[in-house]
């Protein structure tokens, strides 16, 4: 006797197993990567003596003393200060600045504004190394070698371009009719854009707002070319002296990377439920 399968249950039992084997690529994946993060908080509790003998294991005694040594010795508290005004004032200029310029070019028809989007994003191909040596001539002449504000110019300048082409591919999918029904009501371009448009790209900014902060956290190649005085240097510059002044203290090492983990890990749980949202819709809108 033949044995009848229902063809909706034999689609589910598939569904079900092509599920299964998604879940475990994505578990497998999420292990890969949150493994040396984990790694890294649990050596940052060792002495020296224990990292040595077992790395990857649980400490037998939690050393809270790696955190003070890496805080007070490797003068954290100005690295701290230096990187978080360097990143939520360039982060916040890169985002207003990169808001009203893809405002005009997404809602605005003009001459040039194929050639002025163009020019934006020719900036995505131009790679940062090849701008260390102008860009430090540059600096120098001008006299904003080993400032407060030295390194806002290019973080400003380098991220614009992903700024303005997530923004603009955003805002472009708005319908007109929001603006022509604005102006029937009395209000003028900036309060549209204020009040409307910049509401209405919620998600888009959360994305930019992350990228760039990320960026700009762990920037490190212009705070190395351009910043030279330690009372302005930024978090990763100072890390990287860190690890070379406590060659074998590997515990304050790992205290002090896990301590410069937090503010990002915080700033990215903070807006991470638009993000995924924000960068679907500026890739495929437009």
């Amino acid at each position: 006797m033949e044995t009848f399968i229902n063809p909706e249950m034999k689609k589910k039992k598939k569904f079900s197993v092509k599920r299964l084997i998604i879940y475990i690529i994505l578990i497998a994946f999420a292990v890969v990567n949150a493994y040396p993060i984990l790694w890294m908080i649990i050596n940052s509790f060792k002495s020296n003596q224990e990292f040595a003998n077992n790395q990857f294991g649980f400490p037998k005694e939690f050393v809270f003393q790696n955190y003070i040594d890496a805080w007070t010795t490797a003068n954290f508290g100005t690295l701290f200060t230096n990187s978080i005004f360097i990143c939520l004032t360039a982060t916040f200029l890169t985002v207003l600045i990169g808001a009203i310029t893809s405002y005009f070019l997404a809602r605005f028809t003009f001459k040039m504004n194929r050639v002025v989007y163009t020019f934006f994003i020719f900036g995505m191909l131009i790679p940062i190394h090849a701008t260390l040596v102008p860009m430090f001539i540059l600096m120098r002449n001008i006299g904003l070698l080993n400032t407060p504000i030295t390194l806002l110019f290019p973080y400003i300048a380098f991220h614009l371009p992903i700024t303005i082409f997530i923004l603009t591919s955003f805002m472009k999918a708005f319908p007109k009719d929001i603006e022509e029904s604005a102006i029937m009501d009395g209000c003028g371009i900036y309060r549209i854009f204020w009040s409307i448009i910049l509401p209405m790209t919620r998600p888009a900014l959360a994305t930019v707002l992350i990228l760039n902060f990320i960026y700009n956290w762990n920037e490190f190649s212009f705070a190395l070319v351009l910043i030279n005085n330690p009372e302005f240097q930024t978090l990763p510059l100072g890390l990287a002296s860190f690890a070379g002044q406590f060659t074998t203290n590997y515990g304050a090492q790992m205290a002090g990377l896990t301590m410069s983990l937090v503010p990002i890990v915080a700033f990215y749980l903070l807006l991470e439920k638009e993000i995924v949202q924000g960068m679907t819709a500026g890739a495929v809108k437009g």
